[in-house]
């Protein structure tokens, strides 16, 4: 088989793995908080007895995530906050024990009380999961202190709860996984990182959200541009086919 057909197939496939995070990135425009996953393209050279100095792969790598920030959006609703700066991170327990980092704001109070961002439990700054009396009317301030007025109580009967853990752990330092979650990278030998100091001076803005920073128009963009490559490399694949049959085709004659 013409070995094009490799280059061209592998180039097919590292524009599907591409198309793939592209759809993540567009799924994702509403959702609060959302970091856009980067993406790129990479030339790999081909080694082995089909190396040439022409002949190259393709390599599709997602070397991180867009951390910038995205627009702050007034809701009003008291459990909505919207972290200020793009290297401030909220912290909750992660699925599998330890700390995980968002910036999902949308909290919710389950059944329970238990405060959460997407089903994980939001963490206070000694560390501890955060339970709301319920029922109870919960307000939090710009520094992530957590007041509550207990259903049934005067409106000076407001104390307070707890504080949101608010970190800065340096954007260059998380990773994230793939239940969306940025976590800081273990030390080698070890599963999870150990938890991060609650920083004191990071500040909110209550009542509000902040949106994706990935915008519909350059993920459809990007989408496009990678169906044309896909469509790109599938006629080189086609091309080559008409032209091995062309060949048959002139051997079977002198034959």
């Amino acid at each position: 088989m013409d070995r094009i057909l490799y280059t061209a197939g592998g180039g097919a496939s590292q524009t599907m793995a591409q198309q793939s995070v592209v759809n993540n990135n567009l799924a994702n425009v509403s959702t609060p908080g959302f970091r856009g996953e980067l993406m790129a393209f990479r030339a790999v050279p081909v080694e082995g007895e089909a190396r040439l100095s022409t002949r190259v792969a393709s390599m599709m790598t997602t070397p991180g995530a867009d951390f910038t920030a995205g627009n702050i959006n007034t809701t009003g609703r008291s459990l909505d906050v919207a972290l200020q700066g793009d290297d401030t991170w909220l912290t909750v327990q992660s699925p599998e024990g330890g700390e995980a980092y968002t910036r999902r704001g949308d909290l919710q109070v389950d059944s329970t009380g238990l405060l959460t961002s997407l089903g994980n439990p939001v963490l206070s700054d000694n560390g501890q999961a955060i339970v709301v009396p319920l029922g109870g009317d919960v307000t939090i301030a710009p520094d992530g202190s957590i007041s509550v007025l207990e259903p049934g109580q005067n409106p000076d009967a407001v104390a307070p709860l707890a504080r949101l853990k608010m970190v800065a752990p340096g954007n260059d330092n998380l990773v994230r996984g793939e239940d969306g979650l940025f976590r800081m990278t273990p030390a080698q030998g070890q599963n999870v990182a150990p938890p991060l100091p609650a920083d004191d001076t990071r500040r909110l803005v209550p009542g509000a959200l902040e949106g994706s920073n990935v915008t519909a128009t350059d993920a459809m963009i990007s989408m496009i541009d990678s169906a044309r490559r896909y469509d790109m490399h599938m006629k080189v694949i086609e091309s080559a086919d008409e032209n091995e049959q062309r060949a048959n085709s002139l051997l079977s004659l002198t034959s």
